[in-house]
């Protein structure tokens, strides 16, 4: 089985504890709906900066940063890419970038 990286993108904090508690729940049964194919459930990220190829840094992650990732296994890109389709992060307005990982 090929691995594959979920890079998020995107979404809503949620700003009260009830909105917490549904995202939460939300991104419970659609971790626990892959089960085994999850390698690393990642995690969120917090504000990043770019290392340029000169050497200098942006205080920012680009124009769609990075809110966090996930790795998976699947057998086919078409697999990792219905597991992403599901993703709670999209109802809030976010994207799911799906990638092989490539081993070396």
């Amino acid at each position: 089985m090929a691995k594959y990286l979920f890079v998020y993108h995107g979404g809503k904090m949620p700003k009260t504890d009830a909105e917490k508690a549904k995202v939460m729940d939300a991104w419970g049964k659609w971790m626990g709906g892959m089960g085994s194919a999850i390698v690393d459930g990642g995690h969120p990220v917090g504000k990043s900066s770019t290392v340029n190829s000169d050497g200098s840094v942006s205080d920012h992650g680009g124009s769609n940063p990075t809110s966090g990732y996930t790795l998976i296994e699947a057998a086919t890109l078409n697999d990792a890419l219905a597991y992403a389709k599901a993703c709670p992060i999209l109802a809030d307005g976010g994207s799911v970038e799906v990638a092989e990982a490539k081993d070396m």
